[in-house]
């Protein structure tokens, strides 16, 4: 009977620590993966990918501990220009029938501030992994929807060097500038749903 009583105790106190730890996937229809490039280095150029998925294994005790998973349909890119939209998706650059999908898997979380945090994790795109830092805004305290869905909301961007990539195309223009720049800026809204 004793150990009956001991063991009843000791799930009633790990009881609390597992509520405190959550599982997360991102609803696609409510984030955008948005980027920006410079064109003719004289103004931006902007796209989003339209079809994000992931999850978030989330620690409130120790954000430190959670994880967060990314991806991106490539072939969801967008830039309201079809012909621009076709070259992107080629060979010159993400090559989409080879790699249809941009991934992020985090490998660190720290906080950065009141409700800030850097997310380290690897970037893969178009079958090259290299480490980025994402700077998130939020997370943001759980809400529910109007049908009952537990919901949360983040912010995150980074900015990455493309030919790091393998994303090189370019032409020299006659005044030695080119028509892509080489860093991309990339900013997401992500809105969470607890499992």
């Amino acid at each position: 009977m004793k150990n009956v009583i001991s063991t009843l105790v000791a799930l009633a106190l790990l009881a609390p620590l597992n509520l405190l730890a959550s599982t997360w996937a991102i609803d696609p229809d409510h984030t955008t993966a948005q980027f920006k490039v410079k064109h003719l280095m004289i103004s931006n150029v902007k796209g989003v990918f339209e079809k994000v998925t992931g999850t978030l294994n989330l620690d409130d005790q120790d954000i430190t501990k959670s994880k967060v998973d990314v991806s991106i349909d490539m072939a969801s890119l967008n830039t309201n220009i079809k012909k621009r939209d076709d070259h992107l998706r080629s060979p010159d650059f993400f090559d989409i029938a080879k790699f249809p999908h941009m991934t992020f898997t985090s490998t660190r979380v720290e906080q950065a501030g009141p409700g800030k945090l850097k997310v380290t994790g690897n970037l893969t795109l178009k079958g090259v992994t290299k480490p980025v830092v994402l700077d998130v805004e939020g997370l943001t305290p759980e809400i529910k929807d109007p049908w009952g869905n537990m919901r949360r909301g983040a912010a995150a961007t980074t900015t990455v060097k493309r030919h790091e990539f393998g994303v090189n195309w370019n032409k020299t223009m006659d005044n030695g500038g080119v028509v892509v720049g080489e860093d991309v800026a990339i900013q997401l809204e992500v809105e969470f749903v607890r499992k």
